[in-house]
């Protein structure tokens, strides 16, 4: 709720929008928790929710799993490709591990080093799966 405070956007249509979201997505039982009393992943995912509570147009999802451990990376993963897909969000992930790129996405766009040029676009059909789903049937 910090975030709609801090860009004055907080009042109680995006406080019931924001406390939705949070009991939507597991972590209402821990709303009034620190940071440092929530998991990498539930941070993680604290995050998305945070950007979700402005209703954007679009999601930049930089590197969004670097921090996790592998375990953890597919768990969210699946998760957040969830929150995407129920939501009808379109997002942008940037990442440099293409298995991720590619379980995660319905179009991969391979760009160049510096200055980064788009290189290949390549088309990713691989039906309604979750990324888990996907890893396990390459």
């Amino acid at each position: 709720m910090l975030g709609l405070e801090v860009k004055k956007r907080l009042n109680a249509e995006t406080r019931a929008y924001a406390a939705e979201l949070l009991d939507r997505y597991g972590l209402g039982a821990f709303k009034n928790y620190y940071p440092r009393q929530l998991s990498g992943g539930m941070k993680q995912k604290a995050a998305l929710i945070r950007t979700l509570a402005f209703s954007p147009e679009l999601l930049l999802l930089d590197e969004p799993f670097s921090a996790l451990d592998y375990q953890q990376r597919l768990l969210l993963a699946d998760e957040v490709h969830s929150i995407i897909k129920r939501g009808g969000y379109t997002a942008v992930l940037v990442t440099h591990d293409i298995s991720e790129a590619i379980c995660m996405s319905d179009r991969v766009i391979i760009l160049s080093e510096r200055p980064a040029r788009i290189r290949k676009q390549v088309e990713i059909n691989m039906g309604s799966d979750t990324p888990l789903e996907r890893r396990s049937n390459r």
